[in-house]
């Protein structure tokens, strides 16, 4: 009963995880896109932080731009593995740690939400914008959180 209880709440962290970032993403997206023209900058903090609207035709933080379709084709490999992988653990009774879950949900909901862009638009919407890095958005912070996440756990040495 208790691993029933324990596989419900992994599912419902999964799932709950993906579609926070998903849903944040395309709001904070959307509330960028109807207040900012295509390259205006707002400043949050001269200099230092401004919200930035780009249309990114690269992967993450605006890197391999103009590739086309090819980054259509990589976040739906990507989304399927990342799925299959959560219930190939689930289905064989193997225990895959919550910081695993979470991670590889940030990174299915970050691949989701920029995915839907790509489609949508043919580009991904950017916008937050450091100055000393390419501008992204919040589906690009969770696929990269993700993915530290689930490098930290990878490296993490077991202790005794």
């Amino acid at each position: 009963m208790r691993d029933l209880k324990r596989s419900q709440f992994d599912m419902i962290l999964a799932v709950l995880s993906t579609l926070t970032v998903v849903l944040l993403d395309r709001a904070t997206k959307y509330f960028f896109m109807n207040v900012l023209s295509l390259g205006e900058s707002f400043p949050v903090i001269r200099n230092v932080f401004h919200m930035t609207l780009v249309h990114n035709t690269g992967i993450a933080f605006g890197f391999f731009k103009e590739h086309g379709s090819v980054f259509i084709i990589i976040p739906i490999i990507a989304t399927i593995l990342l799925v299959f992988n959560i219930f190939y653990y689930k289905h064989n009774d193997e225990a895959l740690s919550r910081s695993y879950i979470l991670g590889f949900s940030l990174i299915l909901g970050g691949a989701v939400g920029n995915l839907i862009d790509r489609i949508r638009f043919g580009y991904v919407i950017d916008f937050i914008d450091f100055r000393v890095w390419p501008v992204f958005n919040i589906a690009d912070s969770a696929i990269t959180i993700g993915a530290v996440i689930i490098a930290w756990k990878c490296f993490q040495v077991k202790q005794n």
